[in-house]
């Protein structure tokens, strides 16, 4: 077997377990938003509010400041979040 062909034989298989991997991830996904909005309903019918970290108002400010980048850092920072994540929940304060 070719050095082209081993990688070719390589990248199938990389791709063929990530495919196997996302089949797997989708439904914990799903089982996971049911979850939180389940925790979400109780949280309401007990009166129960989450708390806010206090930094959050310094990402508002980043952003009116025109910051974006500094915002998200900081998000990751307080949240804990990957960069995905907290980018599009950055863009979901601007608007």
């Amino acid at each position: 077997m070719d050095t082209y062909s081993a990688i070719a034989v390589f990248v199938l298989a990389v791709a063929v377990l990530a495919s196997a991997t996302d089949r797997r991830t989708k439904p914990l996904e799903r089982r996971l938003a049911r979850l939180e909005r389940k925790v979400d309903v109780v949280m309401a019918h007990l009166g129960v509010e989450e708390e806010v970290d206090p930094r959050m108002a310094e990402v508002d400010a980043l952003l009116a400041q025109d910051k974006k980048i500094a915002a998200i850092k900081l998000y990751r920072e307080v949240t804990g979040a990957g960069l995905a994540e907290a980018k599009e929940a950055v863009e979901r304060r601007m608007r």
